[in-house]
């Protein structure tokens, strides 16, 4: 009997982008270097001197427990040969073939992430289609296994070239082509129920084939002048008077709320002093004390309306009954009485500022919405680049595009037009979407809001690709599905709850 393996060096692993925790720590590690790392020398260090292929093999790879997590108690072992280190040698030769330095930190950790996750779905799918006691026969692995290239001679099985390996050697290679065609079947098994229609492929192919250019001018929430937050002061002023005063908190019972309060009114001790042996607030270090402050503060700080006007209508020095407010039982004494507020004082208008973006942002939008209907005005006086160029607004074109909600990769997406911008975050916004492809070609659309943003979309052209139509439906109904189901696979399993995934630990543990 033939015992080898399947060798699959001339078969390519196909590496492909994907949201899992590889894409997750680049985030991560783009937004906040150290939160990984630890401190700037470490981080040194390893942009330095990490190679993780080199490093495992200054150290030695068997000198070290890779084992980087177990899916169904099978282990995700790193052992120089096996499926994890050839799955790291592809991956980390496909990287270096797109020009990748893998000495960069975070380079590494995504060769070696990827690697693990493709490690991953090929021991899970054996762990399956163990538990369902499939096999393969012997003699079906037997023949795979002599129409490998490396033990041909002139076209034919090489029985010499069979015989330089030894019987360790053979066993190993004979139990990987197993593992792979049964891989090969249970995927093969798979995708074949995902067999699509012609009429289906043609739907999909026909969503891409209508496509718009756009003209689009965006406007800024936050530019909201400081005369509208000026006549908003003043048309609230109530909510920026200021006020001080001290509290103590209770968590136990009422009883022991009251107990405390007639210790303080019959003088056996002071506030201050009751407040720092006994609240349980963040106040009581300081005597109780609260600070100075606003009166929109204090409506949420005390939310029975009247509860509040008795506490704030206290002489200075008055200390209030005891009262619940939510599973605690408080009482205050007024340091201060209500003062006006002062919108001549700098610190007072930051404070407005905040409270109107944090609790009345809807004004600052209408405000927006306002400005970009005075632009459609302009436009439809002297057009589009006239009235950008008297507001001073910056134009920016995009386009052809399809209806494509989400930024779905199997159509051109809006994203690819904005990759730096936020832009990018209109593609999940529907009422873009409406609004780009109802409005009239060459007139301005009704204003829209995305984030911080209130935009105006200038349809300025419209086609219809039958080319694009025939190819999206080829490239779906050929890949496109198949390509859906591997990701769909790999997120899966893991985030199986078989799946015990130690991945980061080890990694960081051996590598740092």
């Amino acid at each position: 009997m033939i015992r080898f393996f399947m060798a699959k060096k001339d078969k390519k692993t196909v590496i492909k982008d994907t949201e899992t925790s590889t894409s997750q720590i680049k985030q991560k590690f783009k937004s906040s270097p150290l939160l990984y790392i630890g401190s700037v020398f470490i981080l040194v260090l390893v942009t330095v001197t990490f190679v993780g292929g080199d490093l495992l093999y200054r150290r030695g790879a068997g000198d070290l427990d890779l084992t980087f997590g177990y899916y169904d108690k099978a282990p995700i072992t790193y052992v120089p040969g096996n499926t994890l280190a050839n799955n790291y040698e592809q991956v980390s030769n496909y990287y270096l073939s797109q020009g990748v330095d893998l000495s960069n930190f975070y380079a590494s950790a995504q060769a070696w992430r990827q690697a693990f996750e493709i490690t991953v779905t090929h021991t899970a799918i054996l762990q399956m289609m163990k538990r369902s006691n499939y096999s393969v026969p012997e003699k079906t692995v037997d023949k795979h296994v002599a129409q490998l290239p490396y033990f041909q001679e002139n076209g034919h099985f090489s029985s010499a070239l069979f015989n330089r390996m030894s019987e360790s050697q053979r066993l190993s290679l004979w139990k990987e082509v197993n593992e792979e065609l049964i891989k090969s079947n249970y995927l093969s098994d798979l995708f074949y129920r995902n067999i699509i229609s012609k009429g289906e492929a043609d739907f999909i192919g026909m969503m891409s084939s209508l496509m718009r250019t756009f003209e689009i001018i965006s406007l800024s929430v936050d530019n909201y002048p400081e005369s509208e937050y000026l006549n908003y002061a003043r048309a609230n002023s109530s909510r920026f008077q200021t006020v001080q005063l001290s509290k103590i908190t209770v968590n136990t019972s009422e009883r022991e709320a009251k107990r405390i309060l007639d210790t303080i009114k019959n003088g056996t001790a002071t506030f201050e002093d009751a407040a720092r042996a006994q609240s349980q607030d963040n106040y009581a270090d300081r005597g109780g004390d609260m600070g100075s402050r606003y009166y929109y503060e204090i409506e949420t700080e005390i939310p029975n309306v009247s509860d509040r006007e008795t506490i704030i209508s206290l002489p200075r020095g008055g200390i209030s009954d005891v009262i619940k407010i939510g599973d605690n039982w408080v009482f205050y004494r007024l340091e201060e009485q209500l003062r006006p507020a002062d919108f001549n004082d700098e610190p007072t208008m930051e404070r407005v500022r905040l409270y109107l973006r944090n609790y009345d942002r809807g004004r600052m939008e209408d405000w927006a919405i306002a400005q970009a209907r005075d632009f459609i005005s302009d436009v439809n006086e002297a057009g589009f680049t006239t009235a950008a160029r008297w507001r001073s607004l910056e134009i920016n074109s995009f386009g052809p595009l399809p209806i494509n909600y989400g930024g779905v990769d199997l159509f051109t997406t809006l994203e690819s037009f904005f990759p730096e911008s936020d832009l990018q975050g209109l593609s999940r916004n529907e009422n873009f979407w409406r609004i780009a492809f109802s409005t009239r070609l060459n007139t301005p659309s009704e204003p829209f809001v995305q984030g911080n943003m209130v935009h105006v979309l200038l349809p300025v052209e419209e086609i219809i690709d039958d080319n694009m139509r025939d190819d999206i439906s080829y490239i779906y109904s050929s890949y496109w599905l198949n390509y859906m189901m591997e990701q769909s696979i790999q997120h899966y399993f893991i985030n199986n709850p078989r799946m015990d995934d130690r991945f980061w630990d080890v990694f960081f543990r051996t590598f740092m």
